[in-house]
């Protein structure tokens, strides 16, 4: 009997498991079982080892062969187990030696002449055999940067099972083509991004960013404030407006205004990208804020995870330390916007189907737009809004109530006049002033509240605010009076705490005043209250 171990790694949502990859030789009829509970992917990588071993000028053993995944009761999925399964054959078939492979992590898909190709999560994979003790891992040569990310491990970039088995066997290493035809398009990482490939003479980049700013934004001087509030203390925001009148401008420059991701976040942004396999060419690591704008059409799964089989990260996940914007929110189902409820409190989304259970981080900034009604004219002077009474109320209603108890900062985006159009955007400031301001007002939040689990004014529990970091006294007094007259919620009156201390990080105030406090509640029911604006442009 001849046997050989090795180690892979199951990916669980947006987290890795060790599994250790089996294999045993045995005199009998030639045959190749794989266990382990794999799924239709994974069993298919029998076909494609074999070939890909043929193809490499080794021997395939003429006996009978069984190949276990352990630990057993894990689902496992993919053809990332590829190259593992390879070399442990071929060390139990002595082509390699057993002991070179048994303290390796292998990641990889097989081609069927031999070539190893890129799998979606191999930072979550590398960071889990990091974790397990593992100081060695075997990776595509495309994602060498991404495993690379991780620290104190030692990586290993290959071409092909060729080269694998060259440096394993400590042989010449042969040379490969980085393509199997030069000129065409490299079709695995396309696939990998999950779009297909280009087809040669086609312009575009994968991952190009077109550069927005905020100076480009005529008037909209509230809006313009709130969205810096919403930056600053990362809030959920509502845009509220007729068509045309900029709400899509004003969120698409909202991920402008965030600060860079610490080298945490990146690692996590980058780790849920990776599953998704949304990462862009050349680019392993995610270091600005991800700005994720699903249709209105998409699924509960698109937005919040799922699919069929095991469950995939959806654009809540996406949008972690980001943005997660929605634009004609009141068309998407109102079942799929209430499926937001539990991550925008939690920070998290756990996603249950039959073939398993997972946890992915969904932290996120939330911006919404919507028109008033579904002509898009309510409410507007010489508009001549043809709704019903009722047409309207069913259209507002699709934003349900719990869902924007949740939303911080809800604005009206008024059209704009023949003669703000007219001004340009002359005086306008700039993305790059604001931002600097976003991050003053988050290195006093962050400082505030050192030595607690809480870096923005968003995290903070009410109760906290209320005890360790009271208001001016007297500030509360109209934000307590809407409590009493029920236009507020304690959840609501809570939030606009938070607002408030948002308002007066920007200001430079040492704690919230009455007007902050109003400002504040101002944003959140859209009742005049006579608060001035503070810091920014009017």
């Amino acid at each position: 009997m001849a046997f050989a171990r090795t180690c892979a790694v199951a990916l669980v949502g947006v987290e890795g498991v060790l599994v250790e990859v089996q294999a045993d030789l045995e005199p009998g009829v030639a045959a190749f079982t794989l266990v382990g509970l794999p799924d239709k992917s994974l069993t298919e990588s029998r076909d494609r080892v074999r070939a890909a071993i043929v193809n490499s000028g080794v021997a395939w053993p003429q006996k009978k062969l069984t190949v276990g995944l352990s630990p057993a009761a894990v689902p496992k999925g993919g053809s990332g187990f590829d190259v593992a399964v390879a070399c442990a054959v071929l060390a139990a078939a002595e082509r390699i030696d057993p002991r070179g492979i048994a303290g390796l992590m292998m990641v990889g898909e097989l081609g069927l002449d031999g070539r190893v190709l890129p799998v979606r999560g191999v930072l979550p994979a590398v960071l889990a055999a990091a974790e397990a003790g593992y100081r060695q891992v075997v990776v595509p040569e495309q994602t060498v940067a991404e495993a690379s990310l991780v620290p104190d491990v030692s990586v290993v970039g290959v071409r092909s099972l060729r080269q694998l088995i060259a440096v394993l066997g400590d042989e010449p290493v042969p040379e490969e083509p980085g393509q199997l035809d030069e000129g065409l398009p490299d079709v695995s990482l396309a696939a990998l991004a999950g779009l297909p490939a280009a087809a040669p003479g086609l312009t575009g980049v994968l991952g190009e960013e077109r550069p927005v700013d905020l100076a480009d934004v005529v008037g909209q001087g509230r809006a313009r404030r709130a969205l810096e509030i919403a930056a600053a203390g990362r809030h959920h925001i509502y845009f509220k407006g007729p068509p045309g009148a900029g709400k899509t401008m004003l969120a698409e420059r909202l991920p402008g205004l965030l600060p860079p991701l610490t080298r945490r976040e990146s690692l996590e942004v980058t780790a849920v990208h990776s599953v998704a396999g949304a990462l862009p060419p050349g680019q392993p690591l995610v270091s600005r804020p991800p700005y994720c704008a699903p249709h209105h059409s998409a699924t509960m799964a698109a937005l919040v995870g799922g699919g069929s089989g095991f469950p995939r990260p959806g654009a809540v996940s996406l949008a972690h330390n980001g943005v997660l914007f929605l634009d004609e929110a009141a068309e998407c189902g109102p079942r799929v916007l209430d499926a937001m409820r539990q991550p925008l409190e939690s920070g998290y989304v756990i996603v249950a189907r039959a073939a398993g259970m997972m946890r992915m981080p969904a932290r996120f900034l939330l911006a919404l737009a919507a028109n008033p009604c579904p002509c898009g004219r309510h409410g507007i002077p010489g508009g001549e809004c043809e709704c019903r009474p009722a047409s309207v109320r069913r259209y507002r209603a699709r934003l349900s109530g719990p869902l924007l108890d949740r939303v911080d900062l809800r604005i009206s985006v008024e059209p704009l006049a023949r003669s703000e159009l007219g001004a340009g955007t002359g005086g306008a400031e700039p993305t790059a002033i604001v931002a600097a301001r976003v991050l003053e007002a988050r290195e006093r939040a962050a400082a505030r509240y050192e030595g607690t689990p809480w870096k923005t004014n968003s995290e903070v529990p009410g109760h906290e605010l209320r005890t360790r970091h009271p208001v001016v006294p007297g500030a509360l007094g109209e934000a307590e009076g809407d409590l009493e007259r029920g236009m507020l919620t304690a959840r609501g009156l809570d939030r606009v705490l938070r607002v408030a201390w948002t308002v007066a990080d920007l200001a430079r105030h040492e704690r919230p005043t009455r007007a902050d406090v109003n400002f504040a509640l101002e944003l959140r029911t859209g009742i005049r209250r006579g608060a001035l604006l503070q810091g920014g442009s009017a």
